[in-house]
């Protein structure tokens, strides 16, 4: 798949972003992480919830920078196509991962409550903020983590 397919499925169009708001949906997603970490104890559902929408937002910059925002239904999967064409092969298993937790907050928030286990939700979390900052990173064109120069 590419971006010329996802616009012709009128999933994505282009769109020009401000600096901005790239800023302000990366400054969400670290809000997010925080709000996730303070309801682990009370609530590892809402905690798990959380944290998937904070990868969102990151992922919702990721399109701004390239000049595209999603369109129509479904969008949280066209975001996560759109961040598994631009990141590629690389981050194939970080996607992958967004991609379940797409699936099951889906579930938390609109059919099973209790589905989501502390350690599960501390892991999601873990990940999210491991995945938030290599997309600060991708978009800042900064070293990514644990590479060299």
């Amino acid at each position: 798949m590419t971006y010329s397919e996802l616009e012709r499925q009128s999933k994505i169009k282009p769109y020009r972003a401000r600096a901005t708001e790239i800023q302000r949906l990366l400054k969400v997603a670290a809000r997010d992480l925080a709000t996730a970490a303070r309801n682990l104890d009370d609530d590892p559902d809402w905690a798990f919830s959380i944290a998937y929408n904070a990868v969102l937002q990151a992922a919702r910059s990721l399109m701004f920078h390239r000049s595209y925002r999603p369109r129509g239904k479904d969008q949280h999967h066209t975001v996560v196509r759109f961040a598994e064409l631009t990141l590629g092969q690389e981050f194939r298993e970080q996607v992958a991962y967004f991609d379940q937790m797409r699936r099951k907050r889906h579930r938390v928030v609109y059919e099973v409550a209790g589905l989501v286990s502390r350690q599960e939700a501390e892991q999601a979390l873990d990940f999210c903020r491991k995945f938030v900052e290599e997309i600060r990173l991708f978009i800042t064109g900064q070293p990514r983590l644990g590479k060299k120069g």
